[in-house]
């Protein structure tokens, strides 16, 4: 007999997301500043544009994205004033990149 279990997808918490992750070859570092809607975020970037973000299917149910968060985004090569969002950063690494002046050009 087998035994299935139904319920809800598990949310990460604020625990589960110890590992840093810094940004790769054309990434960069953004500050969210508003929820539109839709799974798309106006996003202030380390560049100096804002862009509108979509949250990747990958971390759509898994983390929750509110104002003033740090994030990571990859813009788009074909249109550059859109990007997808890659990773979002938990208060403690925030500051610790702000620390480490990775962040010139954005007020967090």
């Amino acid at each position: 007999m087998s035994v299935f279990t139904l319920g809800k997808r598990k949310v990460l918490n604020e625990a589960a997301l110890k590992e840093m992750v810094m940004p790769g070859d054309g990434q960069l570092f953004g500050k969210v500043i508003k929820l539109v809607g839709g799974d798309n975020i106006i996003v202030k970037c380390t560049d100096g544009k804002v862009r509108t973000c979509r949250i990747r299917g990958k971390i759509k149910r898994r983390m929750w994205i509110r104002d003033n968060d740090l994030v990571l985004i990859a813009p788009w090569d074909f249109q550059s004033d859109k990007a997808d969002i890659i990773w979002r950063y938990i208060a403690a690494h925030a500051e610790k990149i702000k620390q480490d002046g990775h962040l010139t050009g954005l007020e967090v």
